[in-house]
């Protein structure tokens, strides 16, 4: 005898009773992804020295490689976000002939080894290149420099800002920016009143996340300046020279600092999305 068909609420009662088994088996297996970052993580701090960790948090190198990272980092992104949230306007407002091709150039420095980044940086910002000949003849220096550290860290982490800066452009309504300028306002207004302050939020996400990937930036970095030490390659180069300890301890150092900038940056933006509620 064929059984009868459900009723749509004896239908909404078995899928009520069916999903919890399917939500734990998708926090099951998202919880094996997590862990895979998690346990890292908690190993560096746990097993970490309290001795190892005091001489490092007093070690004016240590501390001193920590700030150039942050700094190269946030120079790194701020030259960007002036240059590149225009190109993202564009890419995400126009179709011109290119385009594609321009999206993949953009999205380059994500699949290309980041010691071959170095080296093509150094074929170009090198003493010995046209440009870095030039410079130095300015008495501008970037190999071994703040300058070239900024632009090995924006080579390989534009992509970050330019995508969510694009995206964030694309989810604004065209119609709100063609109201603007029924109204009379200028393209350069309705881009500062309209479309800027409605994509603030992915942009920001891009500026964090570039931010992010500068500071932990090596291979190109190491590249174009050994010295002055950005806290990534002197992890490495106390591990080479004094083993794991004292490695350990700097890595701490450093991803204590970026998990709170991390937090901090996501306590302003929640405080700034709550704010007109309130």
């Amino acid at each position: 005898m064929a059984a009868e068909p459900q009723t749509p609420a004896e239908g909404a009662r078995a899928g009520k009773n069916q999903l919890p088994w399917f939500q734990l088996v998708f926090a099951l297996l998202g919880s094996l992804l997590l862990l895979l970052v998690v346990a890292p993580l908690a190993g560096l701090v746990l097993t970490s020295s309290p001795t190892d960790l005091g001489q490092a948090i007093s070690d004016p190198e240590v501390v001193g490689s920590i700030q150039l990272t942050l700094a190269a980092a946030g120079l790194a992104t701020l030259g960007c976000t002036l240059t590149g949230i225009p190109l993202a306007y564009l890419l995400a407002r126009r179709r011109f002939a290119g385009r594609t091709l321009l999206l993949a150039i953009i999205d380059l420095p994500i699949v290309i080894p980041h010691s071959a980044a170095g080296i093509a940086l150094l074929t170009v910002l090198g003493r010995r290149s046209p440009l870095g000949a030039v410079l130095e003849s300015w008495g501008i220096g970037l190999v071994g420099e703040i300058g070239g550290i900024a632009l090995a860290m924006a080579f390989v982490s534009l992509p970050f800002l330019l995508n969510a800066a694009r995206d964030g452009f694309s989810a604004v309504p065209q119609r709100l920016e063609n109201v603007a300028r029924t109204l009379g306002a200028r393209p350069a207004r309705v881009f500062f009143t309209v479309s800027l302050p409605l994509s603030w939020r992915p942009i920001l996400s891009g500026m964090v996340m570039m931010w992010g990937r500068g500071i932990s930036e090596f291979g190109a970095v190491i590249i174009i300046a050994y010295h002055p030490m950005v806290t990534p390659v002197l992890v490495y180069q106390r591990f080479n020279d004094y083993g794991l300890g004292s490695a350990q301890a700097v890595a701490v150092l450093l991803v204590a600092v970026c998990v709170g900038m991390f937090a901090l940056l996501r306590l302003l933006t929640r405080t700034s999305e709550e704010s007109p509620r309130a």
